[in-house]
């Protein structure tokens, strides 16, 4: 009898740009790697997750990259960038700083599954206020948000943690942040309920610039 191969999910999605898009050449790609059966899923993170096998996994990852794809682990890490469509161009929007944030800290493991979001203008079209980390760009600088949540009775906004930030002061923070929470995050502590537990302030005196 056959041994069934374990399949393991994947995050695909088509990186920070204008607009989120895929082309047919990136369909094709994934499609070669999903059988007539199978399901493609969309997530509301601007994700697609497929079910490769184990054995394949580092073959896929590096044929999705070659046609412009980033992938990402599913499960307790840090989720790629979600970010508004940059509609006033690169440089205005801060499409830059989003994809070196993005590449900094996406994929790292932490506690619980951690929504990080980005928006370039005062808008908010990236829903930065009901992720966990929310970044806004005010100008030329980035104020930052933590614990929000956007399901659920308890819905709420997360709270403004620092303001006027420069992009390699947002690198660090954010960074510091993600560092004590999967020091101190308890397993499968969700962020927002990190930050009741842990205080703002504490977290605040913690973060070093």
């Amino acid at each position: 009898m056959q041994e069934t191969q374990k399949k393991i999910k994947l995050a695909i999605n088509g990186g920070i740009t204008f607009g989120a898009k895929l082309n047919a050449k990136q369909l094709v790609t994934i499609s070669e790697y999903m059988n007539d059966e199978d399901e493609l899923e969309l997530t509301t993170f601007q994700q697609l997750y497929i079910e490769v096998q184990e054995s394949k996994v580092e073959e896929v990852e590096e044929k999705l990259r070659d046609v412009g794809l980033s992938c990402y682990p599913v499960g307790n890490y840090v989720k790629s960038l979600r970010t508004c469509n940059f509609c006033k161009g690169s440089e205005e929007e801060g499409m830059p700083v989003a994809i070196e944030l993005n590449n900094r800290i996406a994929g790292k493991p932490v506690p619980f599954t951690l929504r990080p979001a980005y928006t370039g203008c005062p808008v908010g079209c990236g829903e930065p206020l009901v992720n966990d980390i929310g970044v806004m760009k005010i100008k030329d600088t980035y104020h930052l948000y933590l614990g929000g949540k956007a399901k659920g009775k308890d819905a709420h906004v997360g709270a403004l943690f620092m303001e006027n930030l420069t992009p390699e002061m947002l690198y660090e923070t954010v960074e510091n942040i993600l560092d004590i929470y999967a020091e101190h995050g308890k397993k499968r502590e969700p962020f927002f309920k990190f930050l009741n537990r842990f205080g703002l302030e504490n977290l605040r005196n913690l973060v070093v610039l």
